[in-house]
């Protein structure tokens, strides 16, 4: 593995670092949500099955998971294609895709944008949530888990070549279920060996990061490389943050972290996104 040390994996090969220029580090170019689908009332349900369209748009803005077609983010990949390139038009350079399995990640699609628009993409390894989990995932040990990881990141994903370049994002719920449990201590195991980047969606509980956290370090998570979290839509508080950052800095020489923070001031909320690299 000492091959892979300092460079970064896209779905066409390593890359050094310093050749990625500007880049995005949670994307999702191609994914299904359908475990997110609620059904609509009754009197809607017609509506609801009726294709995307000028005269159902208003009522699928409104009710986004009760149209199952508006759920598949991944029959539009010319219109992907055509955004990549005025990303990379515009400066970017690279982004990671968080799409794990669960959520319907294809690499060879990936593969195929990033040929065809010379952006670098980096794939996730990995699981989402407990509700995408299969029974095969499910019934697997850790160490079974932890194998499909290193496996995905050395060998390929999906029964192909093309290898992820991260583990995640790695899909936790609140409260966390036996499965996700099993998959996290997976995560963490995987890394410890591979020193690659993980990406953590949290349950929405402002105690979820600290039990993740916890999870992590006592499964052996190797905090000396950048890690980074997803916390979308929490009541961040400072002592998470500094719970975080202080356990990155423990251990790490060099922290590349992510934070997206509300923060409450006389009523109103407040999006703050931060990326930082510290030097020790």
């Amino acid at each position: 593995m000492s091959s892979l040390s300092g460079k970064v994996q896209t779905v066409l090969g390593l890359v050094e670092p310093s050749k990625l220029g500007r880049t995005l580090t949670h994307e999702h170019l191609t994914m299904t949500f359908d475990f997110c689908y609620c059904p609509p009332p009754p009197s809607h349900e017609a509506t609801s099955k009726e294709p995307i369209m000028m005269k159902n748009l208003f009522w699928i803005q409104k009710n986004p998971y009760s149209h199952k077609e508006n759920l598949w983010l991944n029959q539009e990949t010319e219109a992907i294609k055509e955004e990549l390139l005025y990303f990379k038009a515009k400066g970017g350079g690279a982004l990671v895709e968080n799409t794990t399995t669960g959520i319907s990640r294809d690499v060879q699609t990936l593969k195929w944008l990033a040929e065809e628009t010379g952006v670098h993409i980096i794939s996730g390894a990995g699981f989402y949530v407990d509700a995408t989990h299969s029974s095969e995932t499910k019934a697997m040990s850790v160490e079974q888990l932890t194998d499909v990881l290193i496996n995905e990141i050395l060998h390929g994903a999906d029964g192909t070549s093309i290898k992820c370049g991260v583990i995640g994002e790695i899909g936790c719920s609140w409260p966390l279920t036996e499965s996700e449990r099993k998959v996290l201590q997976a995560t963490a195991q995987a890394q410890a060996q591979l020193g690659c980047p993980v990406i953590i969606h949290p349950g929405r509980n402002p105690s979820a990061p600290f039990q993740i956290t916890r999870i992590l370090q006592e499964a052996g998570l190797y905090l000396i490389r950048r890690n980074y979290w997803s916390l979308l839509n929490l009541a961040v508080t400072w002592n998470m943050i500094s719970l975080v950052l202080n356990s990155f800095i423990t251990n790490s020489t060099q922290i590349l972290t992510c934070l997206m923070i509300i923060k409450e001031l006389k009523g109103c909320v407040f999006w703050w996104m931060r990326a930082m690299e510290i030097e020790f």
